[in-house]
């Protein structure tokens, strides 16, 4: 009953308007599986890194549970390497540097002790990556969920929509799914992949807007975001999100739009920590007690009674 994620063990080097970083630890399945461990277990992760990736992080991810088989390391080479920028307004970044290094050909191979995993995260990489992940599987897992971007849109729209007809759930921001879909107003747009794209579920991402759940049976749910004082670096957020998200739905072994709810407000929370503090360092010291306050204060922001006259 294992929970698999694919996608990014990296460096990263962050600046925004709150300070700096050097090089810390990054990767799109870092944040996913460091938040799912909250939740679930049994992780999995495949991923590729350099013999310059820190060991102590690697028996951190064992430590919490996660299996990293799957984590090939390149004797020689370099770990992928990311560096941006954040404007002001926090949403908009500038890529200073993209080192892929390993990553440039990296190979995903599912040892058979990962084939018959149960949910599955497809991170933010190549559509043609994800569909090799895919045809390694030993038949459909419960849930698999994708998050992607326009990055691959411009570049691989068609593999992207051969890997949407085999997921459960897309992951995207509101520019994303207008690209995708050519349509504007975000409610025909979630439509159109919900009913004709593949997917069963289509959640938006709108950042500190938070984000929606459509679904194939003309469902929606909002879930808002926290407001914060200080957000010092939002790197990781929405992975950390579809972390918290899909880990819930793992423990709870639900898959139902009532329970994807639930496990929305669990992602935002997650997410929200995440933007504390540079990098996963916020996520990396999190307590139980730690996200269960912030999970009330997300029900007692979104939580009221009126009565109808």
């Amino acid at each position: 009953m294992s929970f698999l994620t694919v996608g990014t063990v990296a460096f990263d080097a962050i600046e925004t308007p709150f300070g700096k970083t050097d090089r810390i630890i990054g990767g799109s399945a870092t944040y996913i599986s460091v938040t799912a461990s909250n939740f679930y277990k049994d992780q999995q992760i495949v991923s590729v890194v350099g013999d310059d990736f820190p060991k102590e992080v690697i028996a951190d991810f064992q430590a919490r549970g996660i299996d990293v088989e799957g984590l090939q390391i390149k004797e020689g080479e370099k770990s992928f390497f990311w560096s941006g920028k954040y404007h002001h307004n926090m949403n908009d970044r500038d890529t200073l540097v993209t080192d892929l290094n390993v990553l440039a050909d990296f190979d995903p191979i599912l040892p058979d002790s990962y084939k018959d995993a149960k949910y599955v995260m497809l991170g933010n990489i190549d559509p043609n990556l994800q569909i090799k992940v895919l045809d390694q599987l030993n038949g459909k897992p419960e849930l698999v969920m994708l998050d992607t971007m326009n990055f691959w849109m411009d570049i691989a729209m068609e593999p992207l929509k051969e890997v949407l007809k085999r997921i459960d759930v897309l992951t995207i921001n509101d520019a994303e799914a207008r690209q995708l879909t050519g349509e504007y107003s975000l409610v025909k747009a979630a439509r159109k992949v919900v009913t004709e794209m593949g997917p069963r579920y289509l959640i938006i991402k709108k950042g500190e807007h938070g984000a929606l759940l459509f679904n194939n049976e003309n469902q929606v749910f909002f879930a808002p975001a926290l407001p914060l004082e200080d957000v010092f670096d939002p790197t990781g957020a929405g992975d950390t999100f579809a972390g918290g998200l899909l880990g819930y739905l793992a423990r709870t072994g639900d898959t139902s739009f009532e329970n994807m709810k639930r496990g929305i407000i669990y992602g935002s929370a997650m997410a929200s920590y995440c933007v504390e503090k540079f990098g996963p360092n916020r996520l990396l010291e999190l307590t139980r007690e730690d996200i269960e306050t912030r999970l009330k204060e997300f029900i007692s922001l979104s939580q009221f009674d009126i009565t109808l006259s």
